[in-house]
C-alpha cells in the first residue's frame, strides 16, 4: 500500500468511528474521555521509561509527572461542561448554541512529549465527538505506538470505537503532510517548520509556536530571591530542559546581580564565568546554522560539562552564563533545550523589558514570559510591552502555563502563540476550539431599532 492509500485508509476508519461516536450521549462521551486520561495516568511510569530510552531526552520522574498532570488537568477541565448538542441558551438575546464535531483531526506530536501530547489533544478532541489520528515524531514512534495501543484499549473498554484514536506507525514527512491534507483539521506541535506545514496544508490548523521563555525580576525583591531561584531552576531542569515552557534567560537588576546569582548557587546552580568556556557553550549548544544542537538536547549539566571542558559536579542542577547582549547579538539568549540559563543584567526596569522584547523578537515571540515584581505599575508595563500570550506573575512559568490548578490559565498541552508565533490562537488550546457551532436566533419583539442620535452623540 502506498503512502496516500495508507493514510486515506486511516482517515476512512476514523470517519466511521467518529460517525458512531457523535451519536453518543454527553455522559458516554465524557466516560470515553476520562478513560483515555486514566490510561496514561495509570501507565505513566512505563511510558516515561520507554520515552527516555527511545529518544535519549529528559528523565523518567519528570515524564511521569508530566503525563499524570496533563491527564488530570485536561480531564478536570472537561468535567461537567457541555460539548455536544445544545450547549447554551441565551434567553436575553434569544440565541441557542449547538455544538457539533469537526470530524477527524490530525495530531502531529513532538519527540519531547510523545504520549502526553497524544492524550492532551486526544481528550479535548474526543470531548467534542471527534476522532484523532496521530503522526508521531520518528524518534518517538515506538513509545507512541505502545501508548496508542493502551489508549485504544481504554477507549474500547469504555464503550467507544477503538478507531477514534489511530496512529501512523511508520511516520515520515510525506505521511504527515498527507495526513494534514486529508483530515478535517490539524493540531501541530513541533518546530516552526512543522507549524508552517500545517498551515500550508489547506486545512484549518491549530499550531503551537516556539518557546524562549524570558523572566525578569524587579529591584528590591530580596525576600523572594531564594524562591525565584528555586522555582526558575525547577522548571529549567524539569525533564532536563526539553520543555518549551521553561525559562531560558533571566533578566536581573545589574546592581543586584551578584546577590541573585548567589541565591541560584546556594540552591544548586553553577555560574560559568570563564569567557572561553562560555564561547564554547555557544558553539556547542547551537549548530553552524544557529539551530539547537540535537546532541545536547535534554542533557544534564554534568554531561554538558564534558563537552565544554568544564568540571561540573554531578549535583549541579543548572548552568548559568552571563550573556553579552540580546539574542540578535548573543545566541545564549535563544531557546536552549537543556538545563542552561542565560543571565542578562539591566540598569532600569524599562531597559530590562526592552531586552526581553528583543530576545523574543529573535525567537519565542507569542509564547510565555515571567515577571517577578511587587510594583503593580511595573507588572502592568510588562503585560503591555511583552508580546506573549501568557505572562506569569510571581510564579515559575511551568506552573503557570501548563496544567496547574493553582493559576487561572486553562490546562493544555498546546500553548498557542497568536499571530506573534504564526498561530491562529493566542491562548491555551482547549476542547472549545475543536468544535463547530450553530447559533439559532429568534426575533426579539419590542427591541428598539438602532438609534443614530445615540450612536453618533458627540461625534
Amino acid at each position: 500500500m502506498d503512502a496516500k492509500a495508507y493514510v486515506q485508509d486511516l482517515v476512512n476508519k476514523g470517519r466511521v468511528a467518529q460517525k458512531i461516536f457523535e451519536q453518543f450521549s454527553q455522559e458516554k462521551i465524557d466516560r470515553v474521555c476520562l478513560a483515555l486520561g486514566k490510561s496514561i495516568y495509570d501507565n505513566a511510569e512505563i511510558l516515561a521509561k520507554e520515552a527516555v530510552e527511545e529518544t535519549g531526552m529528559g528523565n523518567v520522574p519528570s515524564k511521569i509527572r508530566k503525563q499524570q498532570v496533563v491527564a488530570m488537568g485536561h480531564c478536570d477541565y472537561i468535567l461537567g461542561k457541555k460539548s455536544i448538542g445544545l450547549i447554551d441558551d441565551d434567553k436575553e438575546n434569544k440565541v441557542l448554541t449547538y455544538a457539533k464535531p469537526i470530524g477527524v483531526l490530525a495530531c502531529i506530536t513532538p519527540t519531547t512529549n510523545p504520549t502526553s501530547t497524544i492524550v492532551g489533544n486526544g481528550v479535548y478532541a474526543l470531548k467534542c465527538a471527534n476522532a484523532i489520528i496521530v503522526c508521531p515524531h520518528p524518534r518517538a514512534k515506538n513509545v507512541s505506538k505502545h501508548g496508542v495501543t493502551l489508549f485504544r484499549a481504554a477507549i474500547e473498554a469504555a464503550g467507544g470505537p477503538a478507531d477514534l484514536l489511530q496512529m501512523i506507525e511508520d511516520p515520515s514527512v510525506e505521511k504527515s503532510q498527507l495526513l494534514m491534507q486529508l483530515c478535517d483539521a490539524n493540531i501541530a506541535t513541533g518546530g516552526p517548520g512543522m507549524v508552517k506545514a500545517a498551515y500550508s496544508s489547506g486545512r484549518p490548523s491549530f499550531g503551537v509556536g516556539q518557546g524562549n521563555v524570558q523572566t525578569i525580576i524587579d529591584e528590591g525583591m530580596q525576600d523572594v530571591w531564594d524562591a525565584y531561584a528555586v522555582g526558575t531552576m525547577t522548571t529549567r531542569m524539569t525533564d532536563y530542559g526539553v520543555q518549551c515552557n521553561s525559562e531560558q534567560t533571566i533578566h536581573v537588576p545589574a546592581k543586584e546581580k551578584d546577590g541573585i546569582l548567589a541565591a541560584f548557587v546556594k540552591n544548586g546552580a553553577m555560574v560559568v564565568t570563564d569567557k572561553a568556556v562560555i564561547q564554547k557553550m555557544r558553539e556547542n549548544l547551537f549548530t553552524d546554522k544557529g539551530t539547537i544542537n540535537p546532541a545536547l538536547v535534554g542533557k544534564v549539566p554534568h554531561e554538558l560539562g564534558k563537552v565544554l571542558g568544564l568540571d561540573v559536579p554531578p549535583e549541579v542542577k543548572v548552568l548559568i552564563a552571563e550573556s553579552t547582549g540580546t539574542a540578535d547579538k548573543d545566541s545564549l539568549c535563544k531557546e536552549k533545550l537543556c538545563p542552561v540559563l542565560a543571565c542578562l543584567p539591566y540598569d532600569t526596569f524599562e531597559q530590562g523589558l526592552a531586552n526581553v522584547v528583543a530576545n523574543l523578537n529573535v525567537e519565542g515571540k507569542g509564547h510565555s514570559s515571567v515577571v517577578f515584581s511587587k510594583n503593580q505599575d511595573h507588572i502592568d508595563m510588562a503585560a503591555k510591552a511583552i508580546p506573549v500570550a501568557r505572562l506569569a506573575v510571581n510564579v515559575a512559568n511551568s506552573v503557570a502555563s501548563g496544567n496547574s490548578n493553582a493559576i487561572g490559565f486553562n490546562p493544555t498541552i498546546s500553548l498557542a502563540c497568536g499571530t506573534w508565533g504564526n498561530n491562529s490562537l493566542s491562548e491555551n488550546l482547549t476542547f472549545e476550539h475543536l468544535r463547530n457551532v450553530t447559533k439559532a436566533a429568534y426575533v426579539m419583539p419590542g427591541k428598539p431599532a438602532f438609534d443614530p442620535a445615540k450612536i453618533w452623540a458627540g461625534f
